[in-house]
């Protein structure tokens, strides 16, 4: 299974900016797709997650309310949009799959078998 990212860039603070991934198969009929991000000398962070079928969806607090994670009907990818971004959302974001992801570890990266390569966030102030 290999995942792509795509839509990072440098937006201002405020702007909005849509990440999407793609996964180019699928091991089991449960999906389950989310972003994490790392800046440097940090530790990779859970963003938001989503697992089909069913729509169970997670977000970190820090993004409540401004991101929202969604999946495309018929394909094994998903989007994030992020609105009113700030510049402590400055990071790399990586995708990630997994297949037999169970609900307590959706949040965790440990939950997920397969990542992508990594989109660049930059946000100025």
């Amino acid at each position: 299974v290999q995942l792509q990212a795509s839509g990072g860039g440098l937006v201002q603070a405020g702007d909005s900016l849509r990440l999407s991934c793609v996964a180019s198969s699928r091991t089991g009929s449960r999906v389950a797709m989310a972003w994490f991000r790392q800046t440097a000398g940090k530790e990779r962070e859970f963003v938001a997650a989503i697992r089909w079928p069913g729509d169970n969806i997670f977000y970190a607090d820090s993004v409540k309310g401004r991101f929202t994670i969604s999946r495309d009907n018929g394909a094994i990818a998903i989007n994030l949009l992020m609105n009113n971004l700030k510049p402590e959302d400055t990071a790399i974001y990586y995708c990630a799959a997994g297949f037999s992801t169970i609900l307590s570890s959706m949040t965790t990266a440990r939950g997920y078998a397969y990542w992508g390569q990594g989109t660049l966030v930059t946000v100025s102030s």
